[in-house]
């Protein structure tokens, strides 16, 4: 499901880096296979202490504020899941093309994790302080369709749509005027900049509370348990 680690949180750092030094006209974003992504792969945190932890949620900001620092439009590209830190992937771009039957969210307080400010902000940004404390209380996805409604995706077609729809707004992304677009960009990150601001320099706090590394290890105990998809034991 495109779950990244340490080292892939780095690449994606190093990767949006390199498209901001020298960007192309557009940029996207999508994940290998049949899933977005799934945030952080939770196998790197089971017996993790504290600081590895925190580490991670910085490696994670890092790359987010790459992907945002990108001087073109971003489009994310979603199938499946883009749920956790992988839903924050989605929101640092731009643009959305969304499958409507995708998961979209962030369920992460049932693993004890600590949301930050830049995290929630991302969310509220798009959605609105009410809906982002519902979706960030209760952990709950939302389908593609749902998620375009509630403002967090821009564009959601049928699933056999989206590559195609994809394309056409590169097409037409591409055909506007290179530094039109670039104002454009420039123009909406100087009007929420303070916002950005205020989030990260909100105090540090733990990523995670003191249970978190044993509900991971039960989480991912109970997934391996759970019978594969088709085996005719799935509802």
């Amino acid at each position: 499901m495109n779950a990244l680690g340490m080292a892939g949180w780095a690449e994606l750092a190093a990767v949006a880096d390199r498209l901001a030094a020298d960007p192309p006209a557009a940029v996207v974003v999508r994940g290998a296979g049949r899933d977005f992504c799934a945030g952080f792969d939770l196998r790197e945190w089971v017996d993790a202490n504290p600081r590895h932890v925190d580490a991670t949620f910085t490696a994670m900001e890092t790359a987010l504020r790459a992907i945002e620092g990108i001087p073109v439009p971003t489009v994310a590209v979603v199938h499946g899941a883009a749920t956790g830190a992988g839903c924050q992937i989605m929101l640092a771009c731009d643009l959305h093309v969304v499958s409507a039957d995708a998961r979209v969210g962030m369920p992460i307080t049932r693993h004890g994790i600590l949301v930050s400010a830049p995290f929630a902000l991302r969310l509220a940004t798009l959605v609105g302080p009410a809906r982002a404390r519902d979706l960030l209380y209760t952990g709950r996805l939302l389908s593609g369709a749902e998620a375009a409604a509630a403002g967090m995706a821009t564009h959601v077609h049928a699933e056999h749509e989206v590559d195609g729809a994809a394309d056409e707004l590169l097409a037409t992304l591409c055909a506007q005027p290179p530094e039109a677009l670039r104002a454009v960009k420039r123009s909406v990150r100087t009007g929420l900049e303070p916002l950005r601001r205020a989030a990260a320099a909100a105090p540090a706090t733990p990523a995670a509370d003191d249970a978190f590394p044993h509900r991971v290890a039960a989480f991912l105990t109970a997934r391996r348990r759970e019978p594969a998809p088709g085996d005719g034991t799935t509802p």
